[in-house]
C-alpha cells in the first residue's frame, strides 16, 4: 500500500526520491585530471530537470501540453519576442521557418519555385536543405575569417529579379553583420531568417538598439539538441514578431491546418461549423480544413518540460561560455603565428557555442589528430563547404543552386579550421589542459 493521502502528494514524494536518485548517481563528484575526456559540448543539467521531466512523465500527456506552453511564454519573454513556437528539432524549426515564406498570403512576396535564397556554403546543411527541397535556388556567397561569417560585401553580386530572402546561421555564437544584412533586405525588400541555432544568448547592437540575435529577422530559429546552448534532448523553436508570419507557423508545424485551436481543445475561436473554404462544403469540420501543406513537428511536454528548467539556468550559462572562451582566447594568444584566432563580430556580444581555430599551415588534420589523441574531441566548422558534399552529387553544376563569386574563404575554412568547447560545464583546469595541448598540437 502507498504512503501517500493524494496525487499532489504522491508527486512530491516521487519527486522527492528522484532528486535523492540525481544526487546518488548522476551528480558529478571527481574533479578534472589532465587527461580525462573533454567532449567538445555536453549537457548540463541537476536534480530540478529531471524532477520537471518527472512531473511531466506522470502527467502522461506526452504530447505539446502545459510544459510546452509555459516554455514558450517564458522563453519568448526572455528573447523578446512576441511569439515563440516549440518544434521537435532546429532543423525542422528551419524547415519551418523556410516553409512559411512560402505562402500564397504572402502575396508578391511569397516565395515561389525558381525564386533565390541568399546563403552561405559554410555551415550546416539544413539552413540550405528547406531551400534546395521546395525548388527554391540557394545563392551561395563566400564567408569571411577570423569572423567566419557571410561577407557582406558581396551581398549585391549575390542578388537578381529572384531574390526574395536571406537565410544565414550565426556562426557558433558569433553574429553575423545584422546591420548590413538588415538594411541590404530593406533596401530590396527581402524577407531575413536567422538561423540562431548556434547563436542563443548573442547580442547584437544596432543604431544605440542592444537586442539578442533571432529578433533581429522576420523569423529567428533556435536547436535545444543537447550540444547546444540549453537542451531538451531533441528540440527547436520558431520565433517572430509578425502576426502572419506567426500563424503560419503554426499552421505548417500542425499538419498545415487552418485552425489555430490549440491540440484537445475545440471550438476555442466559436467557428467550427460555419466557414466556407476551398471548395468544401459550407460547415465542414475547421479543425479538418488544411490550407497549407504542412507537417507535424510538435514536441513533446517532456521534452519542453526539461527545457522549463533549462531556461531558469540559462544566464549562468551564457556567462560561463563567454567566460571559458575569454579565457582558452587569452592562453592561445602566444602561437598566432601559427593559428588564426576567432574575433567577435563588431557591436556583437557574442554567447559563445565554441571556439574556432584556423591553422595557418596545411595540417589542420595532423594537429587534430594530435588533440584527439589527447581525449579531446574536435569538431570541423561544420560542412566546410556544402557544396563539395555528395548529397549535392546529382545537382552540382546545375542550375538548383548559383554561387555568387567566388568561395575562397569558404575553401580555406574547409582545410585550416577546426573548433573546440565552451561549454558551461568546463571548469578552468579543463580549458587550461585543453590550451596546453592545442599549443603542443601546433608546434
Amino acid at each position: 500500500m502507498s504512503n501517500w493521502n493524494n496525487e499532489a502528494e504522491a508527486r512530491e514524494q516521487i519527486k522527492a526520491l528522484v532528486a535523492d536518485y540525481y544526487r546518488d548517481f548522476k551528480e558529478k563528484r571527481e574533479p578534472f585530471k589532465a587527461g580525462d575526456r573533454i567532449s567538445y559540448a555536453s549537457r548540463v543539467f541537476d536534480e530540478k530537470e529531471m524532477q520537471s521531466l518527472t512531473d511531466a512523465m506522470l502527467d502522461f500527456w506526452l504530447t505539446t501540453g502545459r510544459f510546452s506552453d509555459q516554455f514558450e511564454r517564458d522563453f519568448a519573454k526572455w528573447i523578446g519576442i512576441k511569439y515563440a513556437h516549440l518544434v521537435n528539432s532546429g532543423s525542422s524549426a528551419n524547415l519551418i521557418a523556410f516553409s512559411v515564406l512560402t505562402a500564397p498570403e504572402l502575396g508578391d512576396r511569397q516565395i515561389k519555385r525558381g525564386d533565390e535564397v541568399i546563403t552561405v556554403a559554410c555551415g550546416f546543411p539544413t539552413t540550405v536543405t528547406p531551400i534546395l527541397q521546395y525548388g527554391a535556388v540557394p545563392v551561395f556567397v563566400d564567408v569571411t575569417y577570423p569572423q567566419y561569417n557571410i561577407d557582406v560585401t558581396k551581398l549585391e553580386d549575390a542578388y537578381s529579379p529572384k531574390t526574395k530572402a536571406v537565410m544565414i546561421a550565426h556562426t557558433l555564437g558569433n553574429p553575423f553583420d545584422l546591420k548590413s544584412v538588415k538594411e541590404f533586405c530593406a533596401k530590396h525588400d527581402l524577407w531575413l531568417v536567422e538561423d540562431n541555432c548556434d547563436a542563443l544568448g548573442s547580442k547584437y547592437t544596432i543604431d544605440g538598439v542592444t537586442k539578442y540575435t533571432g529578433t533581429w529577422g522576420d523569423i529567428g530559429t533556435s536547436s535545444f539538441y543537447p550540444p547546444h546552448h540549453m537542451t531538451m534532448g531533441e528540440g527547436g523553436c520558431v520565433y517572430t514578431d509578425d502576426p502572419l508570419l506567426n500563424k503560419l507557423i503554426l499552421s505548417f508545424r500542425d499538419w498545415g491546418r487552418d485552425c489555430v485551436c490549440p491540440s484537445g481543445r475545440d471550438g476555442v475561436c466559436g467557428h467550427r461549423f460555419d466557414g466556407q473554404y476551398g471548395e468544401l462544403p459550407k460547415g465542414y469540420d475547421h479543425k479538418y480544413t488544411y490550407s497549407h501543406f504542412g507537417y507535424n513537428l510538435k514536441v513533446t511536454d517532456m521534452q519542453a518540460a526539461v527545457g522549463v528548467e533549462q531556461l531558469k539556468k540559462f544566464p549562468s550559462f551564457i556567462e560561463r561560455r563567454i567566460h571559458n572562451w575569454n579565457r582558452l582566447h587569452a592562453a592561445l594568444e602566444g602561437i598566432q603565428d601559427k593559428i588564426i584566432l576567432p574575433e567577435a563580430a563588431i557591436n556583437s556580444e557574442p554567447s559563445w557555442f565554441g571556439f574556432l581555430i584556423s591553422v595557418k599551415e596545411n595540417n589542420r588534420n595532423k594537429v587534430t589528430k594530435y588533440i584527439e589523441d589527447h581525449n579531446i574531441q574536435t569538431r570541423l566548422l561544420f560542412s566546410g563547404n556544402l557544396i563539395k558534399h555528395p548529397c549535392f552529387d546529382q545537382i552540382r553544376e546545375t542550375d538548383a543552386y548559383r554561387v555568387a563569386g567566388s568561395l575562397d574563404g569558404t575553401e580555406f575554412i574547409m582545410n585550416h579550421s577546426f573548433w573546440v568547447g565552451v561549454y558551461p560545464g568546463m571548469t578552468d583546469d579543463m580549458i587550461d589542459y585543453m590550451a596546453r595541448v592545442i599549443i603542443e598540437a601546433v608546434k
